[in-house]
């Protein structure tokens, strides 16, 4: 009779052991820790060579990876006029990606081009389609990438503040069909690949829970959010709050999906770079290794101390001086990638550990 009354309370034990770790299984998710890295084979394609912290030769996604790194951003363009971001190109870097054991996070502009709150220009392709038409034109594409691809998060748009698919997707303008357009582009996401995390990218602290509010119907997961000192302001504990009230109001997981951060205020060709002014960064954080190390910390620790925190992306990782010290259409961000100007890489990919 002991032995049975044993035998019982041990298969209870197991019973409730088990079943706590599969609601914690399916609540809990790994810390995203990711860096765009789009431009990569671009930059490789003409001969550059990129180097680990002891200054050997190496692929960039290994380095990465060994720092701690689990997920990497690629941009998608739709028919891009240069050579880069096109569907083939961004398969064949999802591919090594995923070689190398780390998670795919696609961000698709639904355009030929850069997206931003200031450009959201439709496809050259999709010109001239009734709005019917584009709807399916933009079920089918996004089917194609979630079936061909098969990102670990598909984000819808890229800094769509004022919507996208231009005019057709204008938020302020023809909200009814902006709301349509994302509502088929995530309706086709989870029927084909349910796996897949659906995000929503707005760049910034100031509208955002505007923006959010507006979309609040849609089906998604992770709210994404850039946070760049030079147009978004200082004030991380506002980030934070910003972070954890629309975490809260939605119920959804928080990103910061875009920050970056100069190690040095100079140059290493002379295409015009975004950051050059001590006006232009946080007070706290100086323009050298060691701020940069730190600004990208603060970020880090940021949202982990967000109750809906689950990651941050650092965007521009790769884009060093590619094509050479007196190139005018090299890169507009080597002051803030993630290796120096000798390519090697730099204190700050710590951070990922």
């Amino acid at each position: 009779m002991k032995i049975g009354l044993k035998l019982v309370a041990l298969l209870t034990i197991l019973i409730t052991f088990s079943c706590s770790k599969e609601e914690e299984s399916n609540t809990s998710q790994e810390f995203i820790k990711a860096a765009d890295m789009s431009m990569l084979p671009l930059i490789e394609s003409e001969g550059t060579i990129y180097y680990n912290s002891n200054n050997i030769a190496e692929d960039a996604l290994l380095t990465l990876k060994n720092a701690g790194c689990n997920t990497i951003r690629i941009r998608l363009w739709h028919t891009p006029t240069v050579n880069q971001s096109g569907f083939n190109e961004v398969k064949s870097l999802a591919q090594r990606v995923k070689n190398h054991g780390m998670k795919v996070w696609l961000t698709v502009h639904y355009s030929d081009t850069w997206a931003d709150p200031g450009n959201q220009e439709k496809p050259s392709a999709w010109n001239g389609l009734t709005f019917m038409q584009l709807k399916t034109q933009v079920e089918n594409y996004t089917a194609t990438i979630v079936n061909e691809i098969q990102p670990d998060i598909f984000q819808i748009g890229n800094e769509i503040n004022n919507g996208f698919i231009y005019p057709d997707g204008n938020l302020e303008s023809n909200e009814t069909q902006f709301l349509s357009l994302l509502a088929s582009a995530s309706s086709v996401i989870r029927t084909n690949r349910p796996a897949t995390k659906i995000m929503l990218h707005y760049a910034g602290i100031t509208g955002a829970s505007w923006f959010f509010s507006k979309t609040a119907a849609i089906d998604y997961d992770y709210i994404g959010l850039s946070y760049y000192p030079i147009w978004h302001g200082t004030d991380i504990n506002l980030l934070q709050q910003t972070m954890t009230s629309l975490g809260q109001a939605h119920n959804k997981k928080v990103l910061v999906a875009e920050t970056s951060y100069p190690f040095t205020f100079n140059w290493n060709d002379w295409t015009n770079n975004v950051i050059g002014l001590a006006n232009q960064i946080h007070p706290n954080y100086a323009a050298s290794p060691e701020g940069q190390k730190a600004f990208l910390l603060q970020i880090k620790n940021t949202v982990k101390n967000t109750p809906n925190g689950l990651g941050f992306c650092y965007w521009g990782t790769e884009w060093i001086a590619f094509r050479g010290t007196v190139s005018t259409n090299g890169s507009s961000w080597e002051n803030q990638a993630l290796w120096d100007f000798n390519h090697k890489v730099l204190p700050a990919i710590s951070v990922f550990n």
